[in-house]
């Protein structure tokens, strides 16, 4: 095991940022590959920690170009909603890598080998600040380039990437991929089924009940993760997910999407606290990505008609559903990514 107790995890990084805090929450972190992708021998690997403003200590994988020379390009990523590092994120953040970026894929402050507690929880706040912690990070390092720095957030951290691009001039450009609003299916159902001033007040009375029961019983209960089982009536994209995060294929023991799943009582503040408010402001560059067949489609489509200027991008994969774009390399369209932020970079 690998134990963190410094704000990083270098020395070399450590000291460009003297007057850090060190008291932060110490991390007991996994030192042998657990990913549920093979290791790259095109890239250095190594785990780091960060903190963000609310003093939640985040843990990361680094993944840095072999050889690389000078001060280089650099992104964040983290997804999708109830995922760890160790599966989606992780597997973009290595590939970038191998293309010549610098990257780190993040836990989340409350899940995986992140800290905060009560664990697995989510805030439209918090999981959107993490996004700023890491640029933090990544701007107090001295092999990067601070005015090429950019984030890629999946599934519903491409809705919390919206967000901090809105909020935070120092990305330069953002990719969302599978893209989720997790405020709006919260609020309103699937496809917007249940957006009604009544349904909504139903979901308050449940979950203010969930808060009262949590209370008493001095212990967060969760929403069950992804279905253990499947049959031919579910969804296709609830079969889809379960092919995903409960097989080989994707499964890891500390990702909450494959095990006990995120608190009930998280889904509240996304009801009442819409994400995508001012995601029009954003004056950095965009790309939205999105599978032709994919249930989520039109969380990407529609954030797109928000945005605005003219370094906007929406990229529909054909054929292609919600899950292709966590881990299909014939389907994740790296070289598009690669060149988006090359351009984004002005390199």
């Amino acid at each position: 095991m690998i134990i963190a107790t410094m704000l990083f995890a270098t020395s070399a990084v450590a000291q460009t940022n003297p007057k850090a805090e060190t008291n932060m929450e110490t991390l007991s972190l996994v030192q042998e590959w657990d990913k549920t992708f093979p290791q790259s021998d095109k890239v250095e690997h190594s785990k780091i920690t960060f903190h963000n403003r609310y003093g939640i200590t985040l843990a990361a994988d680094l993944y840095r170009p072999k050889g690389a020379q000078g001060d280089l390009p650099a992104i964040a990523v983290s997804g999708p909603y109830g995922a760890v590092k160790e599966q989606v994120s992780g597997r973009y953040a290595q590939t970038l890598a191998e293309r010549g970026f610098l990257t780190i894929a993040f836990d989340p402050s409350y899940y995986g080998e992140s800290g905060g507690t009560p664990r697995n929880l989510t805030s439209p706040e918090i999981s959107t600040e993490d996004f700023s912690a890491a640029v933090d990070y990544l701007l107090s390092r001295p092999d990067v380039d601070a005015e090429r720095i950019g984030i890629l957030g999946i599934c519903g951290w491409g809705g919390f990437a919206l967000n901090a691009a809105a909020n935070d001039p120092r990305i330069k450009a953002t990719v969302t991929s599978t893209m989720y609003d997790m405020s709006r299916v919260n609020a309103n159902g699937y496809f917007d089924a249940n957006d009604s001033a009544e349904a909504r007040y139903k979901l308050r009375q449940t979950l203010s009940e969930q808060r009262t029961k949590d209370y008493a019983n001095g212990s967060y209960e969760r929403n069950g993760g992804v279905v253990e089982t499947v049959t031919d009536d579910m969804p296709l994209f609830v079969r889809q997910y379960h092919d995903y995060y409960k097989t080989k294929r994707g499964y890891h023991h500390r990702s909450p999407n494959s095990n006990g799943g995120i608190n009930k009582t998280a889904t509240l503040s996304f009801v009442n606290m819409p994400l995508l408010t001012y995601i029009g402001e954003i004056r950095s560059a965009v790309l939205l990505i999105h599978g032709e067949e994919a249930h989520s489609r039109y969380f990407s489509e529609d954030a797109y008609k928000r945005l605005t200027g003219d370094n906007k991008e929406l990229l529909i994969i054909p054929g292609a559903n919600h899950c292709d774009l966590y881990d299909n390399l014939m389907v994740i369209p790296f070289d598009k990514i690669e060149d988006f932020f090359r351009k984004a970079f002005n390199q």
